[in-house]
């Protein structure tokens, strides 16, 4: 679907030495993040069954190398030492996901007390470091047997997640510090089910958009099943990838329309639903030749709109359009991965432009302004909805150096001016409460296997040790200290 740039030709942007200084809210919270088919392995043992990215992994063709994440970075045997890291780090919290088949294989039914025995285990350690656990309930790795039923284009999807909401609930208690229902959504619905980029690797526009609701309905119904189990306080979260889209021409009527498009498939039709109890006319308008959203059912947007004690979100790139006149080859420059299908339901008149660098190794362009763009926005649309970013991060052929370090200096810079951002986010008035780095480990990384690094800690695959890179280092300083350092702080 789209051709990347020539990425890691364009160096990004090098270190300097003054020290920043901004100095975040004191209850700022600090944190890396994980998920649990990029680094668990463990992949048929302690009772799990496989997960769609198990089946999609082991298809020849459909990642990089022909990578799975049977092994990942094995953190189901190393746990306690990847807990120590957290802790001597000075994390405030590590948001990590829960696999659904390894605590209840094929999504259904039993329990799984290996499995559960297993997050328990981990919940309490760090709870013992002192750092707070953040759930996520889905990052992506539904059971086999429910898609083999329909997956997410299924309603019932949405009603078995509840019950597993239920149960982890019920499980883990208030131990949790924050439960976060899913993940990414669009990327479930678009990239799984649109452009096949991501497992289960469907490319049927109606099942993307119907996969669209029942993510919706399944983290309103998962919602409600935790206050039902914990009480009104517990508190909820769920994780988007809002876009942040800008257009090739301010100037344009037919560019600002396409931006108008993008947005109401990114953000909106999440947003929409979970936030104000409905989905956005244009979505439905712009849609209807592709389906006629017959799957929302009566009490559907009353069940997915629920109070959120924090929206997470997530932000590495910006993406910019233009109308599309049909002439000449269409530009697909969205990030999102090569296939002939695209994510993008139903939209034929828009292009994604070509931006300018520096780049990530992902291709992504490295735009910090971005950042706080998206934060200042959401907290003006929604106000007095705190936010917290769950996700930001980048990856770039790091390298050993011969003392043994990894010296990713790109990194360094690539987080110390997207924290400046999100600071600068909250001195516009933005309710951000805190800032996860992605990633904690070196991982999986989907489709594009072992390839793509985003770790602030390194992991050799032949050995699976563990290394602090820079980046490692430069964040213990800014999660102990409160205070940004400049990005040659890195001691």
């Amino acid at each position: 679907m789209s051709s990347q740039p020539d990425v890691d030709r364009a160096p990004g942007r090098q270190p300097t030495a003054a020290p920043s200084g901004r100095r975040l809210p004191v209850d700022f919270l600090w944190g890396s993040a994980t998920a649990s088919y990029q680094i668990e392995g463990a992949a048929a043992e302690g009772g799990r069954t496989p997960s769609i990215w198990d089946t999609y992994s082991r298809t020849p063709g459909r990642t990089l190398n022909g990578d799975t994440g049977d092994v990942a970075d094995d953190h189901y045997h190393r746990w306690a030492e990847d807990v120590q890291h957290i802790a001597d780090l000075g994390l405030g919290a590590y948001r990590f996901s829960i696999s659904w088949s390894r605590v209840q294989p094929g999504g259904t039914g039993p329990l799984n007390p290996e499995g559960v025995a297993f997050y328990s285990r981990l919940v309490d350690a760090l709870i013992e470091k002192g750092v707070k656990p953040v759930v996520t309930l889905y990052h992506w790795d539904l059971p086999q047997e429910l898609e083999d039923a329909g997956g997410w284009a299924n309603r019932d999807t949405a009603l078995a997640f509840a019950e597993y909401a239920r149960h982890m609930a019920r499980e883990l208690g208030d131990r949790i510090d924050t439960w976060t229902t899913l993940n990414e959504p669009w990327c479930t619905a678009y990239l799984g089910y649109g452009s096949g980029v991501h497992a289960p690797g469907r490319t049927e526009p109606a099942a993307a958009l119907a996969a669209v609701h029942h993510l919706n309905l399944a983290h309103g119904l998962a919602v409600a099943a935790i206050r039902d189990e914990l009480g009104q306080d517990a508190k909820t979260s769920v994780t988007l990838n809002l876009h942040v889209i800008r257009p090739d021409d301010p100037t344009s009527a037919d560019d600002l329309d396409a931006v108008r498009t993008i947005d109401a498939l990114a953000n909106r039709a999440f947003l929409g639903p979970m936030l104000d109890g409905t989905y956005p006319a244009d979505l439905l308008a712009d849609t209807a030749h592709v389906s006629d959203w017959s799957f929302v059912q009566d009490g559907d947007l009353e069940i997915v709109r629920q109070p959120l004690s924090v929206l997470g979100v997530n932000y590495y790139s910006t993406v910019r359009v233009r109308h599309y006149s049909g002439v000449g080859e269409r530009s697909e420059n969205d990030g999102h991965g090569a296939s002939g299908h695209s994510p993008w339901i139903g939209v034929s008149d828009v292009e994604f432009v070509q931006q300018p660098g520096p780049y990530t190794a992902m291709g992504w362009n490295i735009e910090p302004a971005g950042m706080t763009e998206l934060l200042v926005s959401v907290a003006t649309t929604y106000p007095g909805q705190p936010l917290m970013v769950t996700e930001n991060g980048a990856a770039f052929e790091d390298e050993v150096s011969p003392d043994g370090r990894v010296h990713d200096e790109r990194r360094v810079a690539y987080l110390h001016d997207h924290v400046d951002a999100v600071g600068a986010a909250v001195d516009a008035g933005a309710d951000v409460r805190g800032y996860f780095a992605w990633s904690l480990l070196d991982n999986f990384e989907w489709g594009y296997g072992y390839e793509r690094r985003f770790g602030i800690i390194r992991v050799d695959y032949d050995t699976l040790e563990r290394t602090w890179k820079d980046s490692a280092h430069w964040y213990r300083r800014l999660a102990t200290s409160n205070v940004l350092p400049g990005v040659d702080e890195v001691g």
